[in-house]
């Protein structure tokens, strides 16, 4: 099944609340447009504050030219970039106890990615994460979550004048992992920003991407690549806040679902505000059916407020697998598997070929087959 909301006027966006302070947004009832997609039953307590009990070991890989430590939450980094629009995510700013910081100075080019990868051994946790990118910076982060835990927590990207960031987040927990993060970039001036989101894994995963600019000239590019499977969970909510004039932005996500109750559900929020002149924006949503049972939801939502933009627009499409392409792949001597992976690989392939992370693109492509080998189990 699928399920599809296009809007063009008054949207939700103008009237978020935005607080630290969790008793400002109340327990969500699944009633609020913020959380009626969200099962809430299935949240691990997330929506009401938490003993931490869990754990989550890093493992980082980074250049030299890259710093990567812990602070403590009275760092007045911390928070300087995101404020919370959900309780979920108020509670986890509230109940860190330390942040990890990745910072790349000014004018440097870092020689390689940087690999964290947070392996979680079960239990509920907090986190937050800032990565700071100085002025006419360059870099690339790739934040890998594997293992399992009940997780809530903060992202937050910094990205100098004139600098590069791209990011990496993946999502490949074991099957009972929920995941329910907030991320949030302030792109300055001239800045280009990519952000990357995979999720493959966990039973419940929440995803909110967001993305101001604090200068004219911005660049963001979001993409995401999602498989669901039976009985999973999978919500990306995509805000881009056009505060500032001549930004760019583009927002390509792509998703395959397969098994019964398997679900992913696709928000695409994009505000263009008074101040956003000659904005240039569009977003695409695609997702693909691969089985009975499975739904999408896929709501993409566009508000303009000033009358002086270069383009704005979006798409969204919910389709079930093409048996005439799978026709006629077999017709010319194509086993079915080989087939099906040909087919779901060249409706990735516009997401996968633009990360620009040649460590990861096996490693996805690998995953994606993985997944197809599924079907019918």
């Amino acid at each position: 099944m699928a399920g599809q909301t296009h809007s063009h006027t008054d949207q939700t966006v103008t009237r978020r609340v935005y607080s630290r302070d969790p008793d400002a947004f109340g327990v969500p009832t699944g009633r609020e447009e913020e959380w009626r997609f969200t099962p809430l039953d299935r949240l691990g307590g997330l929506t009401r504050p938490i003993q931490p009990d869990g754990k989550i070991v890093v493992d980082v890989q980074a250049p030299a030219e890259v710093s990567v430590r812990t602070v403590g939450t009275d760092d007045p980094a911390i928070g300087g970039v995101h404020t919370p629009s959900n309780q979920v995510s108020a509670l986890a700013l509230a109940g860190i106890h330390e942040a990890m910081v990745v910072s790349v100075p000014a004018e440097v080019a870092a020689s390689g990615p940087t690999f964290l990868t947070m392996r979680g051994e079960g239990g509920s946790q907090y986190g937050h994460l800032l990565v700071e990118v100085g002025a006419g910076a360059a870099a690339v982060v790739v934040v890998d979550h594997v293992g399992t835990a009940t997780l809530a927590s903060n992202v937050e990207y910094r990205i100098g004048a004139g600098a590069a960031l791209t990011v990496v987040s993946i999502q490949d927990w074991e099957p009972t992992a929920v995941h329910v993060e907030s991320q949030t970039a302030l792109v300055g001036r001239d800045a280009r920003f990519k952000h990357v989101l995979v999720t493959l894994g966990g039973a419940l995963v929440r995803i909110s991407p967001t993305v101001r600019f604090a200068g004219p000239g911005g660049d963001a590019d979001l993409l995401g690549l999602y498989f669901t499977d039976t009985g999973q969970h999978q919500e990306h909510r995509v805000f881009i806040d056009h505060n500032a004039p001549r930004c760019r932005s583009r927002v390509t996500y792509k998703g395959a679902l397969q098994g019964e109750d398997a679900h992913a559900v696709w928000i695409g929020d994009v505000l263009i505000r008074p101040e956003g002149v000659d904005t240039d924006t569009y977003e695409l949503n695609r997702n693909l059916l691969l089985t009975e049972g499975a739904r999408a939801d896929s709501v993409p939502n566009l508000e303009i407020t000033t009358g002086e933009v270069l383009g704005a627009g979006h798409a969204s499409a919910t389709g079930r697998f093409d048996d005439l392409q799978l026709f006629y792949l077999m017709s010319r001597g194509i086993p079915e598997t080989e087939a099906r992976q040909m087919v779901v690989r060249a409706f990735f392939a516009e997401v996968i070929d633009k990360i620009g992370v040649p460590e990861l693109v096996e490693r996805l492509t690998t995953a994606v087959d993985d997944e197809l080998a599924k079907v019918g189990r």
